[in-house]
């Protein structure tokens, strides 16, 4: 079954809970899920990991209590 970019976009925001302590962290984790998102997409590595770093700092920022 091929994977479609709507579940691909689906399991980025489940895991954007999945964050870190720090910023640093935050986007990395952030990069990590976005470049991954992006290469089974076939999309640009280097988009999808800013996309996944901005996209998991501001989660992080805004809802600090559902990151730990």
């Amino acid at each position: 079954m091929p994977v479609t970019k709507l579940s691909c976009i689906a399991l980025l925001c489940a895991a954007l809970g999945a964050c870190g302590d720090t910023i640093g962290e935050q986007a990395l984790g952030g990069a990590a899920i976005g470049a991954g998102a992006a290469a089974i997409t076939s999309g640009s590595l280097a988009r999808g990991a800013a996309i996944g770093a901005a996209g998991n700092v501001a989660y992080c920022q805004v809802y600090p209590g559902k990151c730990n």
